[in-house]
Formats: structure tokens, sequence, C-alpha cells
């Protein structure tokens, strides 16, 4: 059974992960939860609040991980989804993700990341040269890493695809499970 590999950690967001943690498994592809260690996580909700210009945090549902980044071998994978959140702000100085995120882009397996997803992207280096969107206070990370941002729900650049947030879930999940088939078919000729 084709596998995906689903990066979490504590503050990932609720509708970033379970929609496409349930999403993919509908396909027929089984999914991992990758996190610094094999534990219980704590997700949030996020929300903007009329009148704040920021976005509110409260506390979400827990998830466990059952595979820890330094054991995971990229090559048992048929792509990769990056959830949003607070999560990839601690996420991204982990070693090992870096190694995973970038044999993803080196094999051009399908990657999938929204909202502050991005900057585990960025901070991997493989943004070079590719269109992407996130979540707009996120945009500098696209620019300062050398790709292209615009404001748009779905963009999709080579085998990555990038959305702004949950509220672009539907196109967002509907991209990446047509390059996840893609990748599949090409797999199954071999």
């Amino acid at each position: 059974m084709p596998k995906v590999l689903l990066v979490i950690g504590d503050a990932a967001e609720v509708l970033d992960t379970f929609y496409a943690y349930f999403r993919i498994q509908e396909e027929g592809i089984e999914v991992d939860l990758a996190a610094p260690e094999v534990r219980r996580y704590h997700l949030v909700q996020h929300e903007r609040p009329d009148g704040w210009d920021l976005t509110q945090e409260t506390p979400g549902y827990h998830l466990e991980s059952n595979v820890a980044f330094r054991d995971v071998n990229p090559d048992d994978y048929l792509g990769l989804f990056i959830t949003g959140g607070r999560a990839p702000e601690y996420l991204r100085y982990d070693d090992d993700l870096m190694r995973i995120t970038r044999s993803f882009f080196a094999a051009t397996k399908p990657v999938a990341s929204l909202c502050h997803g991005i900057e585990i992207l960025a901070a991997a280096g493989v943004l070079k040269g590719r269109t992407a969107t996130t979540v707009p206070k996120c945009q500098y990370d696209v620019e300062f890493s050398g790709g292209s941002y615009v404001n748009q729900p779905v963009v999709r650049s080579g085998n990555l695809v990038t959305a702004r947030t949950w509220s672009d879930n539907a196109p967002f999940l509907h991209e990446f499970v047509a390059m996840l088939n893609e990748a599949g078919s090409k797999d199954s000729a071999a």
C-alpha cells in the first residue's frame, strides 16, 4: 500500500492536519504521522475574530505520531504533506526533517505545504525558482528563499503544491491527491 508522510508537532493546526489525514486515506493511501518523537501532540485551532489583526489560537484535538523524523526513510513514501499552524516555527530546526524534505524534492515526489508549513520549505532551501502561496504573513519566507509569492488558494509548481490556510483545503487536497495518483501510476508502471 502506498504511504504519505504527514509532518506534525505541537501547535500544528487542527483543520490543516485532520482534513489531509483523512482525505489521503480515502484514496487508499496509508498516512504515517511524523514528528520529532513518537508521542502525543497537542494541535491548535486558529481563527481570526472580528476586529483582530492576528490569528487567535485555542487548544484543539490531540494526535499521536507513529514515526520519529530520525527513523524516516523517504524512499518508503509516495509523498510528503507539511501541515500548518505554529509547529513549523520550531520543526524547521530539525536536521532530520530538513534531510527528509530535501530528499522528496531531489526525487521529485509530490510535496504539499500550507500556511506556515512554508517555513520548513524555506529552511530546507527548496523554494528557489518556484511559485508558491501561503498565509500572507509568510510571504517573505517564499521571497527571501528565492521563490515567487502569489496570493491565491492553490499553486502547483513542479512537484510542489501550496495553499494559504485551511479554508483552501478542498481545492488543495484535490490537487495533492491528483499528484499522488500521478506518482502512483508512474511507480506501478516502472
